[in-house]
């Protein structure tokens, strides 16, 4: 018995040793997606830490593939932060870990993971959950490749490698080459999500990879290429228009991107364990979403949350009375989105809003002139749409007023110009929005 008790230390003992010690090396550390700790992370954190020293910063490789650590002094003490990008997946598990302090995700915390975090934070509460930057998810060819555009469910044909040549969409009669991000990223997840969509299942014969920019170098190279990578990566390889069913088929562009029109935007995060994080990761996520830090973000290459107007740009699938309706008008490039229901704004819109605001008090408006037009998803009964299209500009509008800023203009759209699918989840919270509108 006692041989046995002994064996059982041993084997504890043997097991504390091996364990990889938790206690972190650096101040702050933020795991995740490549997307987003390529470039964007290591720039935000220069920034910050620039800001909260007044010490420059200097940016050391640590030896592994997708990793830099940012150094600095703060009150003559070394300060140091650590980027790991090695795909959205691993920062979740790092964070679980206790590693990370900070989990750059490039698509929205799953389900699962909130139930496994759910002792720690509420994942989807606004003080765990920050949007930091929107990002399109280029489809990439040949800049030779004379294909213009493409519908999804075409795209998800050719990753699943049902269409096997160019020239039955349009191109030259060649093998097609299929580049994808591998399993690790969240690009990837988000690619699965919003193309394949359970129904397809990616050709074995693509080309895998951890990097965006690679992918997209290659395909520059490949005229049988096709793959998909972040639009800050596009790099020298042609973007394809792309439709959504019956929606008109939209490149990414800075407004399309930046209101989530696309059918292939997507919005990047930064996840904390709610209040019970790090007070200088906290100070990270503030330094984000400021003014200055979303001025970065724009610098990466990725799509600032700081309102913009332009002035409108109708097709022929704009009905003339939204013509005449916004005749006056510019388009904001924030659209309000909703979570739960057809009334209760997301995280993101509830700082959209004090963004709108900020835009206000900087180009000398006022509430009375913005106009609000919200839309419904597809409903069986135009009336039930439209009822739902002017709830839902009501709810803006009176959240607005909420924060001291009274808006006179407000109208609901209905079902009419949907901007995804009429059926599935995504398409239906694409199209249930409500668009911001200021007057010239």
């Amino acid at each position: 018995m006692q041989s046995v008790c002994r064996r059982r230390l041993r084997h504890l003992w043997l097991t504390l040793v091996f364990i990889p010690c938790l206690v972190s090396a650096h101040d702050l550390e933020i795991h995740g997606s490549n997307t987003i700790g390529a470039t964007l992370a290591p720039m935000l954190v220069t920034g910050f830490l620039e800001q909260l020293t007044g010490e420059p910063v200097t940016a050391t490789a640590t030896g592994t593939e997708n990793e830099t650590v940012l150094s600095t002094t703060r009150d003559g003490k070394p300060l140091t932060v650590l980027v790991a990008a090695h795909g959205t997946s691993t920062g979740f598990a790092s964070m679980m870990a206790h590693g990370a302090d900070i989990w750059a995700a490039s698509r929205r915390v799953k389900d699962n993971e909130v139930d496994a975090m759910a002792g720690r934070a509420d994942m989807i509460n606004a003080n765990s959950e920050h949007v930091i930057a929107i990002d399109g998810l280029a489809i990439l060819v040949h800049p030779s490749n004379p294909v213009d555009q493409l519908s999804i469910e075409t795209l998800a044909k050719i990753f699943a490698g049902e269409i096997i040549n160019w020239s039955a969409v349009g191109g030259p009669d060649r093998a097609i080459q299929v580049y994808a991000r591998d399993d690790q990223s969240g690009t990837w997840d988000t690619f699965k999500e919003l193309v394949l969509a359970g129904k397809f299942t990616l050709t074995g014969d693509a080309l895998r990879y951890e990097s965006n920019d690679q992918l997209s170098e290659d395909v520059s190279r490949d005229p049988a290429g096709i793959g998909f990578a972040g639009f800050a990566s596009a790099g020298n390889s042609k973007l394809l228009a792309i439709a959504d069913d019956s929606a008109p088929a939209l490149k990414p562009s800075q407004l399309s991107v930046a209101t989530e029109d696309y059918p292939l935007s997507r919005r990047l995060y930064l996840y904390t364990p709610g209040t019970t994080g790090k007070p200088l990761a906290q100070a990270f996520i503030d330094y984000a979403q400021s003014q200055t830090g979303q001025n970065l973000v724009a610098k990466s290459g990725f799509f600032s949350q700081s309102p913009f107007a332009v002035d409108p740009v109708y097709d022929s699938s704009v009905p003339d009375t939204f013509k005449r309706l916004t005749q006056r008008y510019q388009r904001l490039s924030v659209n309000i989105r909703f979570a739960e229901g057809r009334t209760r704004l997301d995280n993101k819109a509830n700082r959209d809003l004090l963004r709108i605001q900020q835009y206000l008090e900087e180009t000398g408006k006022t509430g009375s002139d913005l106009m609000l037009i919200g839309f419904s998803n597809q409903q069986n009964d135009e009336l039930h749409a439209q009822m739902i299209s002017e709830l839902r500009a009501l709810s803006a509008s009176k959240a607005l007023r909420e924060l001291g800023t009274e808006v006179r203009g407000h109208t609901g759209y209905g079902h009419y110009m949907p901007v995804g699918s009429a059926g599935g989840e995504t398409g239906a919270q694409r199209n249930g929005r409500v668009e911001v509108w200021v007057r010239r």
